[in-house]
């Protein structure tokens, strides 16, 4: 049988190689993609000066900071953190078996536990964050939140541009998933 071991000793046919080189680029766009989450979702701050609601002639300078807004965007920010190191580490993998004569099974199957394991995290964090991101452009009556977007605009560009890159991380996980299955599978052919 082909791509099998056989008695004689003979090992599986390794991976072809655009296999590992669509795995290096997936790797390496997936690090592009979430540090550059990362940087904008750091980034977003925005300081505006806003009436007071008890007395309308008084304003106050109000800040607003990803920190200080909710514990989903920091989950967020962790989760795009986690999504940048995993990806590098795993990118460094990939070249180092490219460079091997063939990858074992055991660690392709490895890969895909933790990349659908970060593609859940990923995709969680993305939700949550979209859920903010939501709530800040539209607002909520019945709990009676205020829309923030028209005040702090830039603020919410940032928070949307990091949870559509955050988004994107989790498509590329997904493909990488994907593209690993498939790897496994044609050694088992």
């Amino acid at each position: 049988m082909a791509g099998t071991v056989e008695d004689s000793g003979k090992t599986a046919p390794s991976s072809p190689a655009w296999l590992h080189g669509a795995d290096l680029g997936l790797r390496v766009l997936l690090f592009a993609v979430s540090l550059s989450g990362l940087v904008v979702l750091v980034t977003a701050k925005q300081t505006e000066i806003v009436p007071l609601q008890r007395l309308a002639s008084a304003h106050v300078r109000e800040s607003i900071v990803v920190t200080y807004v909710s514990p989903l965007l920091r989950y967020l920010l962790v989760a795009l953190c986690m999504t940048s190191l995993y990806s590098l580490l795993t990118a460094a993998s990939s070249v180092k078996s490219m460079s091997s004569s063939a990858s074992c099974a055991k660690g392709i199957f490895v890969l895909i536990l933790l990349d659908v394991v970060y593609a859940g995290i990923m995709a969680s964090a993305t939700g949550t964050a979209g859920a903010v991101a939501w709530v800040g452009l539209k607002g909520n009556s019945h709990t009676r939140w205020n829309k923030i977007c028209n005040i702090y605009d830039k603020f919410c560009r940032h928070i949307g541009s990091a949870t559509c890159l955050g988004l994107v991380a989790s498509i590329i996980l997904v493909l990488l998933v994907v593209l690993n299955a498939y790897s496994l599978y044609r050694r088992s052919r």
